[in-house]
């Protein structure tokens, strides 16, 4: 993991990313205190539409109105 100052990452961005791009983690620091970290953006991963079909069924009495004592506790 490599350090640099604020002001070289200023001066340096472009340089920086393309080593974050290889795989590179750089921590930023000022007055050598760490504030932040690059690192490397991980690949979204495919949604498959439906793979999760199935799994949850929704009450018949989803939508039905609160009980008495439920609607209580957001009056209190």
């Amino acid at each position: 993991m490599a350090e640099v100052s604020v002001q070289e990452a200023e001066a340096h961005l472009s340089r920086l990313l393309l080593r974050v791009a290889g795989g590179e983690v750089i921590v930023i620091t000022r007055a050598g205190t760490p504030v932040a970290r690059l690192l490397p953006v991980e690949p979204m991963r495919k949604r498959i539409i439906g793979q999760d079909d199935g799994l949850f069924e929704i009450p018949e009495d989803f939508d039905a109105p609160l009980p008495d004592e439920v609607l209580a506790l957001f009056h209190s």
